[in-house]
């Protein structure tokens, strides 16, 4: 195993936005579909923009979910946008889908009377203590946009929640696998906080 991030490249993602996030912190990362590259990481980073079924169909096409889920068992992972999503079981975006199924719960539209998509900062409240917000103080800003969320099943997988109107899961994590519903490479100091403690899980 060498000491790099792999970014996912499944033709789904804002992939250079995160390298250059990481970069700028002074982690190597790689932007990849090979699941030897995928093995070798220390950790891995599953961006996503577009429709869950369009994203979990790709990941499929490259033969990289079974990849993804038996990576994660092994090593920190890291989902990002509808990446966090796709760590989820299902989702009904367009039509009903299957997702990765390593944090249990469907993905659902945002039931909320604010306008859709939700797009700009808001204010992270922590529900479950995750070493991937160590020293991010409560009320932090971040940037979101997105119009589906994540309901997970188990109240422990929850570790931070924003409000949009309603009650929005904003990040979950489940043993090695980590999930932010919004953009850490897009929200300033605070986002490069929280993929530098990502950066120094599994050193």
């Amino acid at each position: 195993m060498s000491d790099f991030t792999a970014v996912v490249d499944y033709g789904v993602g804002n992939l250079l936005s995160v390298t250059n996030a990481l970069r700028y912190l002074g982690y190597e990362s790689e932007i990849t579909g090979d699941p030897k590259r995928l093995a070798l990481a220390s950790r891995i980073i599953l961006p996503g923009v577009g429709a869950f079924p369009d994203a979990a169909d790709s990941l499929r096409r490259a033969g990289l979910d079974g990849v993804i889920a038996a990576e994660a068992q092994k090593k920190p992972l890291l989902g990002i946008c509808l990446g966090m999503q796709l760590l989820l079981e299902e989702s009904d975006e367009v039509r009903p889908c299957r997702g990765l199924g390593l944090v249990e719960g469907p993905v659902r539209k945002i039931e909320t009377s604010l306008k859709l998509p939700q797009i700009g900062w808001n204010s992270l409240s922590f529900e479950t203590p995750s070493p991937l917000f160590q020293g991010i103080p409560q009320g932090t800003y971040v940037y979101f946009v997105h119009s589906y969320c994540a309901f997970p099943a188990k109240k422990e997988d929850v570790t931070a929640v924003t409000d949009y109107g309603t009650r929005v899961v904003a990040a979950v994590a489940r043993g090695n696998v980590f999930g932010c519903q919004f953009h850490p490479e897009k929200s300033g100091e605070a986002g490069l906080a929280i993929l530098k403690n990502f950066g120094e899980m599994n050193r």
